[in-house]
């Protein structure tokens, strides 16, 4: 079939040519039209429930609003895990849906469940959805300042809040514009106590009274004079003094009775749960731009710079805008780097072809199928929606080698049957209709062969494409571009190049013998092939040995997921203790800020203690999350690297009650929304209630503390809030007419500020607040002295109907699947996760007795790492299965078959002890690395077998008789023919990959390691293909005259002669 597709292709070469332009059109308009991102979207599809229950402490937060949520959200089709986090004021409930689940229809169905729980959830509690957005959507953060001093904090917040983020939201792909830091503007009532028992007025009465002074109302349509008035009535809170002169009834002698007579109105800063600062300089209001998802975050982030810039003009004299984080420019760095490469190794084949072939024309025919293969890979991306990014450019990188191979086989193919035609033909060389049967002959006799080991390449990538969740979002994108490309090549091989073979591969073709640089390397190879093909057992025996020597390096690699990426910037996320209030958390990362900004290489920091207002930051206020923006790798003093630069700023910054843990930005806030984790193991510990959890979780904490590796481990302390608790008597509080409902009021109310409306100003809302002087609060013996006025006009203390007292609590109350569960955050530096995990569990199970219905897990990047090991596990052999199949298919021969795939571990090789020698763990970045030698050297032993197996062929047709010594002379032949090709193949992929295991760049540290294998196996590979083949085929081949020479049985029985 494929032999037939050869032929019409070159009896149809016009409509191939067509359709080759084509396909380059088509490609070229789907490079420009392709999404460009830095790294792949690792984020799983989950949807994010955001509740607000002003003024509630975490624990009425759970059992009100998010155990009601999670529990029913574990019913919605699809969701496999149901994550839910308790704040003060704030319940975030995430549902992770399994892989492939559309974005759009979760959302639908969690609305849908969302429906039928509303009316369970108390009636102040407010549920909205997060934005369709995903891990890496967070693309641009930016920051409000006036260095005039002219605005104030709270004044640039409204900026943000009423001008910026409506105008960003407008931007095409923008889902969310998160407001972070200032202050919100508020109008708060402040109580007097002593004038409301004067005057006998109660707080609810107060603020009925607000809320029905706070509105306006319609009277519908008038007609008057021929024309329709229509009827408004007044009635907004607008200025201080509309708030005094609220009537709240009459007194005692019908005198009215204002607000402002039992209170009086300021304007002050909401409660904060999030702070930010810039530079160490002081508190700024900032925004944070969330993209939707799949959009092109280069476009949307030039989209977002370009509104910005024009909304500069409008914002008032003093302020501006500064840039604190900018994903474009990892973006660019990231292709910029792997272009340049993926343009040397255009280059460096084309100095390959032209050195080897002394031929420029057939050197254009290897190198004009390079582009056209990749451009056909962008354009099947295209069609199937997948994004290009530094992990799609890395496919084609480590694709070039083995892409250019069969053109180079059939190059040299056809070099090799002109040179024969013109040594029968007296020097001359075919023209016309002889020329294209040449052509067209030497491709059929390869070109099936070499269509058959590219499709081995293609297939050898199945277990890529079999990974999950992140390890499978991550190499996805290397696995469809590497796969297309392969397809598309070995597509191109039997029908473009047969093609560009016959227009290019005319006038004087130089013998192999005439380029200086093949008879060298014959004079290397040839008495090496002689000595494999006298000794072939001792050759073999060397292999056994060679590969045997693999069990040293593997059983001193280490494993991890994936190494921390250099992505430009850091992220600073260190962990206080729980309670902190806004006032400490202010200081104390202005004070870190400060010390992150002494070390040189360091542009500017934008810090952030507790959350955005986004639905995807469920951080607490002692959450610190500073974002470090490094200056260009030029201003960096000599030496340095990113991992110097970390070791600095840890022993820079010093803070008292903080753990340092340097991370990735976009790794990091994926990690978190996909496992909760922030550190890169997270030892999970579930239970029955929290007490018990979190004795288990410090148990656990003293115990890994110990273990080799462990940097920092940290738990989280669940009871480490502080709490006031008012325990109301029921009885004292009946004799004052009073329930239970009376005395919260004014508990949620008068002591911690009762939201009760909104002042419209223009298109601006600000809060109104209702609450006591703080004077009266602010102490244990003031609350017990507390003031209360019932309706009746009595005036009593709240210690006359409730017990006060000081109690530790939780701070923050986290369930997965509707069961409580709290993290141990464990990070890990000089050694790998897989021995660091395993010195875990042995520390906790020698050291550390769980108490009865506490689990413990281990989640974060080695739970990826063993999901891809066992997946990988189970895979592996099914590809190894499909290999054989398709091996058998190209030779038709069990024997031969076997030869390349009990070949394959020997080619692997120096691809492990490189690695070894490297220092580099295994991961799934290796794994892949892996993958893709052992394909390269299936290839290499298919295109070597099919030249020991031409030659033979050859020689039988001219009449020759198949002998040991016929056989022996033929795959000496056919190893020195094969020569050229393979040195021309190393070549190239070396050439392709030694720059990316050498150089640094944005996405190399993952690059590397995927190279490394390969870089390695290019030393075994070619060995193994030159001298192990040829000495297993010329033993097989021996073996078998042998057997057809012994006499038969039947042969061997003397027959008998009678008389």
């Amino acid at each position: 079939m494929i032999a037939a597709l050869i032929r019409w292709s070159v009896a149809n070469r016009f409509l191939v040519v067509l359709a080759t332009l084509v396909l380059a059109i088509a490609g070229a308009l789907a490079v420009r039209a392709t999404p460009v991102d830095a790294l792949p979207d690792l984020s799983d599809v989950q949807v994010v429930i955001r509740t607000t229950y002003p003024g509630q402490a975490p624990q009425i937060v759970e059992d009100q609003v998010t155990y009601p949520l999670t529990t029913t959200m574990l019913s919605v089709p699809g969701a496999r895990t149901v994550r839910g986090y308790s704040y003060f004021g704030d319940s975030f409930v995430y549902i992770i849906f399994e892989d492939g689940t559309d974005l759009y229809w979760a959302r639908s169905r969690v609305l849908e469940y969302l429906n039928q729980v509303q009316s369970r959830l108390p009636p102040t509690a407010r549920s909205s959805l997060g934005p369709d957005a995903t891990g890496v959507g967070w693309v641009f953060q930016y920051a409000l300042v006036d260095r005039s001093g002219r605005h104030d904090i709270g004044q640039l917040r409204s900026l943000q809040d009423w001008l910026l983020q409506f105008e960003l939201k407008s931007v095409p792909g923008v889902a969310e514009v998160a407001s972070v830091g200032g202050m919100v503007r508020q109008y708060q009532i402040v109580l007097d106590p002593e004038r409301m028992a004067a005057y006998g007025v109660s707080q609810q009465r107060i603020a009925d009274a607000v809320r029905a002074a706070n509105g306006e109302t319609g009277g519908a349509v008038l007609e008057m004079a021929e024309a329709e008035h229509m009827v408004r009535a007044s009635g907004y809170l607008r200025t201080l003094e509309d708030f005094d002169a609220i009537p709240l009834g009459l007194g005692a002698n019908g005198v009215p009775v204002r607000l402002g007579d039992v209170a009086w109105v300021q304007i002050g800063p909401e409660m904060r749960r999030g702070i930010a600062e810039l530079d160490g300089e002081g508190e700024v209001a900032g925004g944070v731009v969330v993209i939707r998802a799949g959009e092109n975050a280069r476009e949307v982030i030039e989209a977002v710079r370009t509104r910005l810039s024009e909304l500069e003009r409008s914002l008032p004299e003093g302020v501006e805008v500064v840039t604190t984080y900018d994903r474009s420019h990892l973006i660019d760095r990231a292709i910029e780097n792997l272009t340049h490469k993926l343009a040397e190794e255009f280059i460096v084949v084309a100095l390959v072809c032209v050195l080897f072939l002394f031929h420029l024309r057939s050197a254009f025919v290897a190198i004009i199928t390079l582009p056209l293969g990749v451009l056909a890979a962008f354009l099947i991306m295209r069609i199937q929606g997948v994004d290009a990014n530094i992990m799609s450019l890395a496919g084609i990188a480590i694709a070039v080698g083995a892409m250019v191979d069969a053109a180079i086989v059939m190059i040299e193919n056809a070099h090799k049957k002109l040179e024969h035609w013109r040594d029968s033909h007296g020097g001359a060389m075919p023209q016309g209709a002889e020329h294209w049967r040449v052509i067209t002959r030497a491709s059929v006799e390869v070109g099936p062969a070499l269509f058959f080991s590219l499709l081995i390449i293609t297939l050898s990538f199945l277990p890529v494409f079999t990974l999950q969740a992140q390890e499978g979002r991550l190499f996805a994108p290397l696995a469809f571009t590497k796969t297309y490309a392969m397809a598309a090549s070995a597509a191109l091989a039997v029908t473009l190049t047969p093609v560009l073979m016959g227009y290019w591969i005319r006038g004087r073709i130089p013998r192999e013998d005439a380029n200086p640089i093949n008879r060298f390397l014959a004079r290397l190879y040839q008495p090496a092939i002689d000595f494999t093909l006298a000794k072939p057992h001792l050759i073999l025996i060397g292999a056994l040995i060679a590969f045997a020597t693999v069990a040293w390096p593997i059983s001193r690699i280490g494993g991890e997921f994936m190494p921390m990426m250099d992505e430009g910037d850091l992220l600073y996320m260190p962990t206080a203790l729980p309670g902190l209030s806004a006032a400490e958390a202010s200081e104390l990362l202005q004070q870190t800020d400060r010390m992150i900004m002494s070390v040189p290489e360091v542009e500017s920091v934008f810090g952030k203690a507790g959350r955005a207002e986004t639905a995807t930051d469920p951080a607490p206020l002692e959450m610190f999350e500073t974002t470090i923006r490094l200056r260009p790798r030029s201003e960096w003093r000599p030496a340095m690297t990113p991992q110097r630069i970390i070791e600095e700023l840890d022993r820079a910054v010093r803070a008292p009650g903080l753990t340092n843990i340097w991370v990735p930005p976009i790794r990091n806030r994926i990690d978190m929304l996909a496992t909760g984790v922030k550190s890169a193991i997270g030892v999970k510990v579930s239970g029955p209630d929290l007490m018990t959890i979190d004795g288990a979780a410090r148990d656990i904490e003293r115990a890994v503390r110990e273990v080799g590796g462990v940097s920092s481990a940290v738990a989280e302390r669940i009871a480490g809030g502080r709490y006031v608790n008012v325990d109301i008597d029921r009885f004292a509080a009946a004799r004052y007419g009073l329930n239970i409902a009376d005395v919260q009021n004014v508990v949620a109310g008068a002591i911690g500020g009762e939201t009760i409306g909104q002042v419209i100003d223009g298109r601006a809302r600000y809060p109104i607040n209702l609450r006591y002087p703080r004077e009266v609060r602010d102490t244990l013996d003031r609350l017990i002295a507390l003031p209360i006025v019932t309706e009746a006009g009595l005036r009593l203390t709240l210690g006359e109907v409730a017990s006060i007292e000081i109690a530790d609590g939780p701070a923050m109350i986290r369930s997965e699947n509707g069961r409580l569960s709290a993290y141990v955050y464990v990070d890990v530096r000089g050694r790998d996760l897989a021995s660091v995990v395993r010195d875990l569990r042995g520390a906790i199970a020698e050291n550390v007795e769980l108490p009865a219905g506490v689990s413990v897990a281990y989640s974060g990047q080695f739970e990826y790492l063993a999901r891809a090991a066992e997946r990988l596990t189970l895979v592996g052999p099914a590809t190894i299965l499909i290999i054989f199949l398709l091996l058998y298919l190209t030779f038709r021969r069990f024997d031969e078959a076997l030869i390349v795939m009990a070949s394959l571990p020997f080619a692997l090789t120096g691809g492990v002890w490189l690695v070894y020698l490297l220092g580099y763990d295994f991961s799934v970045a290796v794994a892949v690395g892996l993958i893709a030698l052992a394909g390269l050297a299936a290839e290499f032993g298919v295109v070597m077998l099919i030249y020991l197996k031409n030659a033979i062929a050859e020689r039988e047709a001219r009449g020759e008789a198949l002998t040991p010594q016929m056989v022996r002379d033929a795959v000496r032949e056919g190893a020195l023919l094969r020569l050229r090709p393979k040195a021309m193949t190393v070549a190239v992929i070396m050439a392709g990959l030694l720059p990316i295991l050498f150089t640094g760049g944005t996405g190399a540290e993952v690059m590397r390691r995927i190279a490394a294998p390969l870089v390695g196996g290019m030393i075994s590979a070619p060995l193994l293909s030159l001298f192990v083949i040829p000495a297993a085929y010329l033993t097989i081949r021996r073996r078998g005259l042998e057997r057809q020479e012994r006499p038969s049985y039947q042969d061997r029985i003397v027959p008998q002669t009678g008389e």
